[in-house]
């Protein structure tokens, strides 16, 4: 057994406002021989995701931050390419939480890992996004924390990202009317071909009334249920829409995670009185429960041809930043990946 060489990509500095590529460091180094208990994995994709921001901040959250000149963390799988476990063989597909690097040596449970089917019938790719943690986020946060119910009609804002896209679909596949949101034609367009009923641009809207104006035009009865990815405008404009008794499921505010302010929050939140409205953030880890029921159901789908899935792919580990950056100005349609070697 032989050591392998891994880039990786460290934070030189802590952002503020939108990252830029000087906050980033690419390191050399070494994935050692397992000893007993270790696996070795090379590493084929990466996940870049939008909760990574937070990280890049020096706060306490549901997660530790990133440190300045240590190897960031996130969702990755690969091949095992040498092993001292016992219930991990060479060549067996692992996904786990050492990303952000070519290749790891490490205990199962230190780097988060899982093994994974290797007769699924998926691309290595799709178990970090529409089979992995942005398909389970969509799952449960549409399923478990907005209380789906048929014949519901549903806003899901940020509607061409990967959860987004997978909570306009299942909704669709439950009875559901889905007004979706999204910036460009293109995107429109794509979260169209995936059967929602309308799909708003909010590249087109100048301000927040001209935003408000598509929606209710869209949903001139309402909304039952909310999926919010953006927040902002977003948000205020949802709980304008919103029907008595209404459910919001809280994912996240992408518009906010740059800001060096703090946002002035929505301005008829006392509408959430008199509209008896039930608005819940929520954290995947929380849901884990859900996993099993999530991976039959989204199978299912997938084999049927009921689920599509888009990826936005960039080539190599040295466009990690890159990758990460494009999510914030919308250069991805579904899950943004990174391919390596």
């Amino acid at each position: 057994m032989t050591s392998l060489t891994s880039r990786e990509w460290a934070l030189a500095a802590r952002p503020v406002g939108m990252p830029k590529a000087a906050d980033f460091q690419m390191l050399t180094g070494e994935a050692a021989a397992p000893a007993d208990g270790e696996i070795q994995v090379r590493n084929s994709w990466m996940s870049v995701d939008p909760y990574m921001r937070g990280r890049m901040m020096d706060r306490e959250s549901y997660v530790p931050p990133f440190q300045i000149g240590e190897v960031m963390q996130g969702g990755a799988v690969g091949r095992v390419t040498a092993s001292g476990h016992p219930d991990y063989a060479v060549g067996d597909l692992v996904s786990s939480m050492a990303g952000w690097r070519e290749a790891w040596t490490a205990p199962p449970d230190m780097a988060m890992a899982q093994k994974l089917p290797g007769d699924s019938g998926l691309p290595d790719s799709a178990f970090l996004g529409i089979a992995g943690m942005p398909g389970l986020t969509a799952y449960a946060g549409i399923l478990r924390v907005a209380e789906l119910k048929e014949g519901d009609t549903v806003f899901v804002s940020g509607a061409a990202g990967a959860v987004g896209s997978a909570v306009v679909q299942i909704a669709k596949l439950k009875g559901c009317t889905v007004i979706g949101s999204a910036g460009g034609a293109e995107k429109v367009a794509f979260v169209e071909s995936l059967g929602a009923d309308a799909c708003v641009d909010y590249r087109q809207a100048t301000n927040y009334s001209d935003l408000l104006g598509a929606l209710q035009a869209a949903a001139p009865k309402g909304v039952d249920v909310y999926f919010d990815n953006v927040g902002g405008d977003h948000l205020q404009a949802a709980i304008e829409l919103a029907k008595p008794f209404a459910r919001m499921a809280i994912c996240g505010m992408i518009s906010q995670y740059n800001n060096t302010d703090a946002a002035p929050g929505p301005n008829n939140v006392i509408q959430i009185v008199g509209k008896q409205l039930q608005l819940r953030g929520f954290i995947v880890s929380s849901h884990a429960d859900m996993q099993p029921a999530f991976i039959k159901d989204m199978a299912t789908w997938i084999a049927s041809g009921q689920m599509k899935f888009e990826e936005t792919v960039m080539d190599g580990i040295a466009e990690a930043p890159t990758a990460f950056m494009g999510l914030f100005s919308g250069a991805n349609r579904g899950k943004m990946l990174v391919k390596l070697g």
